[in-house]
């Protein structure tokens, strides 16, 4: 058994069309988030963590921000490709545990759907749980998101 952990942040996008995507779920009524794919904060922790459980290495290397192919690319296709090469690398999840660090949107309401849409995708029970800053720093600011994720590999 191996153990990764994964981080991911975004600033809200300036783009009022902007789909705001959260664990491949979409948030209706709430700012989009500015990245090369979709900018699932929540997807990109969960694959860095599986990768780096699984060895295989990080999302940047596997879907580099500079591979025009790929722009606009369904995070939840990027975790698929990761399960693929942490299963080519010889290890299944076990499980996956996310913390979603935001001021806004409040996604108490969210979470099940969020954990819900994950564990089918990964095939592996996935829990989901949410924080704020407290109004510190640029999250607090309501500037951006992120997650961090721990995932547990054999």
């Amino acid at each position: 058994m191996r153990i990764g952990q994964g981080f991911d942040i975004h600033r809200f996008s300036d783009d009022p069309t902007r789909p705001l995507m959260l664990g491949g779920v979409a948030i209706e009524g709430a700012p989009g988030l500015e990245g090369h794919s979709d900018a699932d904060v929540v997807t990109h922790a969960l694959i860095d963590a599986l990768l780096g459980a699984g060895g295989c290495g990080d999302i940047g290397e596997l879907f580099p921000d500079t591979d025009a192919s790929i722009r606009g690319i369904a995070s939840m296709v990027m975790l698929e490709a990761a399960v693929a090469k942490i299963a080519a690398a010889g290890f299944r999840a076990v499980n996956a545990d996310i913390t979603i660090i935001a001021e806004t949107p409040k996604l108490g309401s969210h979470k099940v759907s969020i954990a819900q849409s994950l564990t089918e995708a990964l095939g592996a029970p996935v829990s989901v749980k949410a924080t704020t800053m407290e109004r510190l720093g640029p999250i607090g600011a309501r500037e951006g998101m992120a997650a961090l994720c721990v995932a547990l590999v054999e």
